[in-house]
């Protein structure tokens, strides 16, 4: 596919309002590989190639297995995923594919027992984040498949 808008780099400002939440929620406790699990997940989920490319890079040069990776969509059938990311996942779908109805109550509270109200707010922004990224890339078409991870002590910087 060919680039629609090269977004990144022309219109810094823009960006500039993304980059201050994605660096709150780089920053906010929750664990670097939920957070990418997390950005996997809405990403399979809304189809965006470009950010699938880049969190599968991010997440691979931070340790994460590619058994896990392979399997995500099928998170609920693989054994390979503790209780919390399984939280974190059910709720990353529930935020991404929201219905006309909200957020169902089963869902938070099978959710909520993992994560504080302070946790579950940050995770929330998180896939608030993934989601408007994603929304960026389908609609622009950055080129996939050029991303480069960072190292892992810039990544920590971050």
């Amino acid at each position: 596919m060919q680039s629609r808008i090269a977004y990144l780099n022309r219109f810094p400002r823009a960006m500039q309002a993304m980059l201050g939440l994605q660096q709150y929620v780089n920053q906010c406790g929750l664990e670097y590989s939920l957070l990418e699990l997390v950005k996997m997940r809405a990403s399979q989920i809304n189809g965006c190639a470009y950010c699938l490319d880049m969190h599968s890079k991010d997440a691979r040069a931070a340790g994460e297995t590619e058994q896990r990776l392979y399997l995500l969509d099928a998170w609920r059938e693989a054994p390979f995923y503790t209780a919390r990311e399984r939280a974190a996942l059910e709720w990353t779908e529930a935020l991404t594919r929201l219905g006309p109805h909200g957020v169902p109550d089963e869902i938070y509270d099978a959710v909520r027992p993992h994560f504080s109200e302070e946790e579950l707010v940050n995770l929330s922004l998180a896939i608030v984040a993934i989601n408007g990224w994603n929304r960026l890339s389908i609609a622009f078409r950055p080129e996939v498949g050029s991303y480069k991870p960072a190292a892992p002590a810039a990544r920590a910087a971050s």
